[in-house]
């Protein structure tokens, strides 16, 4: 049972997180994002407080524990309004492989500040003619002396120029064999041939989106992450927990949407009762919140494995967690706006902005249609389509 219920520390966690995230709340996101604004105060605060770290091992300034406790974070600071979308990049996907299969300095170097929140880093995998599919990549890296040249394209890397490094996915070519295989190299913000430029999103988050060009970028044999024959292993250390996150956020924020119109639901009347009292109104908030809750239980199983050391077990219920919370996502914040009618879609109740926010998990980081592939080829064991 203590994989489907919560332990008393992970409830204290919880409470605790939507303490700290209610007193920022939705709207100091909203004022953040309209100055065009990180969310400094509220990052730096959660890192003080050990939430950023939790899943850090404790000798590197860490909370010692799993995936489970940070996705608690996540989800609690996205139902009180105030998600932070690096915990998915910095301490999930770049503090687990740093931590797996990082060099003792690196780990060194980059873990206590991953933790409190003082450092930041970005990740760069997806590139514009890759899109989906990981095996395109044509970022390269080549020995260069005791040195790696770094050369490709990134887009869709969010909070770059917020973070003090970024984890880029690149290819090494393998002299046996001739394939292209994947390596991960920590390229400092400040690197010579590394430049960014910010993407025109509709989508309005306090973390910005970037275009990444590596011209020639040089970095000493220490900027490799791991081994660079083990590469897939290292990426998907790392794509897990960002799968098991994004389902986090994803909650969250069906959470923040649905509580929202069940107040006004409660309070609202037009005729004689509050509009709550017509099944219309309420069914479909009842399925919202159902969807949420069944999304959960597949997120808290796939960090129960990947926090076990289960790295197959966990890939196939991180996919699934992934893609119920999204579509659960989705179906929440469009049955909120729905609620409130006009009042959906404007400013005062802040819930028309969440349409486009909650597509997100839908989209990134792997497409539902994506996760339905996987599904099908290592579940049900169906032939590939491509």
């Amino acid at each position: 049972m203590s994989t489907i219920l919560e332990t008393d520390e992970h409830k204290a966690l919880r409470a605790a997180v939507s303490a700290l995230g209610k007193r920022y709340g939705r709207d100091y996101v909203t004022r953040t994002i309209a100055a065009g604004a990180p969310l400094t105060e509220l990052w730096s605060e959660a890192g003080k407080l050990g939430y950023l770290g939790v899943n850090l091992p404790e000798e590197y300034g860490g909370g010692g524990g799993g995936i489970a406790e940070l996705s608690i974070v996540l989800e609690e600071l996205g139902a009180a309004g105030a998600p932070l979308l690096m915990l998915i990049v910095s301490p999930a996907i770049v503090g687990t492989v740093l931590s797996r299969f990082g060099t003792e300095e690196q780990k060194r170097t980059w873990l206590p500040g991953l933790a409190d929140g003082s450092r930041l880093i970005a990740f760069g995998i997806t590139e514009p003619d890759a899109g989906s599919n990981s095996h395109r990549i044509t970022t390269t890296a080549r020995k260069d002396g005791a040195d790696w040249l770094l050369t490709g394209r990134k887009v869709f890397v969010s909070g770059v120029d917020q973070a003090d490094a970024t984890l880029i996915v690149g290819r090494t070519e393998d002299a046996r064999t001739g394939s292209l295989k994947p390596c991960l190299f920590i390229v400092p913000r400040d690197a010579e041939g590394f430049s960014r430029n910010p993407i025109d999103m509709e989508l309005n988050t306090a973390e910005k989106q970037f275009e990444l060009v590596l011209d020639d970028v040089r970095l000493p044999t220490e900027a490799l992450v791991g081994d660079e024959d083990a590469g897939l292993l290292q990426l998907f250390a790392g794509l897990n927990p960002e799968r098991i996150m994004t389902a986090a956020f994803a909650i969250g924020m069906g959470r923040y949407a649905l509580a929202k119109a069940v107040e006004y639901a409660r309070d609202r009347t037009v005729w004689k009762a509050p509009i709550g009292a017509h099944q219309a109104i309420a069914h479909p908030l009842a399925q919202a919140h159902i969807d949420l809750e069944l999304a959960r239980l597949m997120m808290q199983k796939a960090a129960h494995l990947y926090d076990a050391g289960d790295d197959i077990g966990a890939g196939e219920a991180a996919n699934m967690a992934k893609y119920a919370a999204g579509e659960a996502c989705v179906k929440a914040v469009d049955q909120a706006v729905h609620t409130l009618g006009g009042n959906g879609l404007t400013r005062e109740f802040g819930l028309a902005s969440l349409i486009t926010a909650s597509r997100v998990a839908r989209i990134a980081p792997v497409s539902r249609e994506m996760i339905l592939n996987y599904v099908s080829h290592q579940t049900l064991g169906l032939p590939k389509s491509y």
